[in-house]
């Protein structure tokens, strides 16, 4: 079994749901869908991939897992879906990323506000998403846990996003400072892709909050796994500019490392901005103090609690399986 494998397992059933949701018509929602890799910059359609819908895959798998029936949850697999795409449309304007998956930003082609709108109504199109469950047979109380669950986690996902902005311009952040960050900013989002999948596929609460524990570990070992690659992974792979980190000054996990462990670090990060050679300076302070080696020790320990949560669940071996095969790459993905 491989990765390919898994994630195209409900991709079609995925994307269906998707397209009966945003009308290709509409001119706010070509925006979208050329977010979602549907549509070019001028409206004609694309045959790629588009992304790799790890979150809602986690869902369905999820469901699955636990005994449901994963037809059931698609409308919420959807819904997480839209709601990962509506941060990353809001992210890639707060950060200012000028590409994302190899291509212009929204907001770099049609502007913030108009990106902002996009990304505010693919928000909406979530919890439109998630009323759909009633007419795959959820029961309404179940579709009312499923719609608390989303709405803390998106209020989480902000408050990590706000957390992440007000860092930049810090030096005193410390790795407790990150994590908590990082749990609202990413791994709130997989843990409520797990849970929610599990949620509607049994009424065992303890089996539900073990696989949303596993979600949470693995979101955590996702985003340091990130920071890695914003530093030293490849362009030409990843689709998106490396060393941006640096550059934007973001408190990652290797640079709050190297800023507890180098006293050069923090006199260059007092500078305004950073110009090509404060970017060697900081690439050869993270080499000297191992800061990539540091990072990644932290991804495998958060990868190997989620295992642990994985091995205690009580679900079919196949479907643990299929958890290790993406907890894997998540753990040594090079994009």
């Amino acid at each position: 079994m491989d990765l390919a494998q898994v994630l195209e397992r409900y991709r079609s059933e995925i994307q269906a749901e998707l397209k009966s949701l945003i009308d290709l018509n509409s001119p706010l929602f070509q925006l979208m869908s050329y977010h979602l890799g549907w549509v070019d910059q001028r409206g004609q359609p694309m045959s790629g991939p588009g992304g790799k819908m790890l979150r809602s895959t986690l869902c369905l798998l999820a469901c699955e897992a636990v005994g449901g029936s994963w037809g059931g949850a698609i409308p919420a697999a959807a819904a997480v879906e839209l709601v990962h795409n509506f941060s990353l449309i809001h992210d890639d304007i707060e950060d200012g990323s000028p590409q994302r998956r190899g291509r212009p930003t929204l907001w770099q082609l049609w502007g913030q506000p108009q990106a902002i709108n996009a990304g505010d109504a693919m928000h909406t199109l979530s919890h439109l998403a998630l009323l759909r469950l009633g007419e795959r047979g959820v029961q309404p109380e179940k579709v009312l846990q499923a719609a608390r669950l989303l709405d803390e986690s998106c209020l989480r996902l902000c408050e990590g996003q706000h957390l992440d902005l007000c860092y930049q311009n810090r030096l005193d952040i410390e790795v407790n400072d990150y994590l908590r960050m990082i749990s609202g900013k990413t791994a709130t989002l997989f843990h409520c892709s797990l849970k929610l999948g599990a949620l509607l596929g049994t009424d065992d609460r303890e089996l539900v909050e073990c696989l949303g524990y596993f979600g949470h570990n693995l979101g955590l070992a996702f985003q340091i796994r990130d920071d890695i690659l914003g530093i030293w992974g490849q362009e030409q792979v990843s689709g998106k500019s490396t060393l941006s980190d640096i550059q934007e000054m973001k408190k990652t996990l290797p640079i709050i490392y190297g800023l507890a462990k180098d006293r050069e670090l923090p006199v260059v990060y007092q500078k305004e901005a950073l110009d090509r050679d404060d970017v060697v300076s900081v690439l050869n302070i993270l080499k000297k103090v191992g800061a990539q080696g540091y990072a990644q020790g932290v991804a495998q320990r958060y990868y190997d609690e989620a295992l642990s949560a994985l091995q205690s669940a009580s679900i079919p071996s196949q479907a643990k399986e299929e958890f290790e095969v993406i907890a894997d790459f998540i753990l040594k993905r090079g994009y």
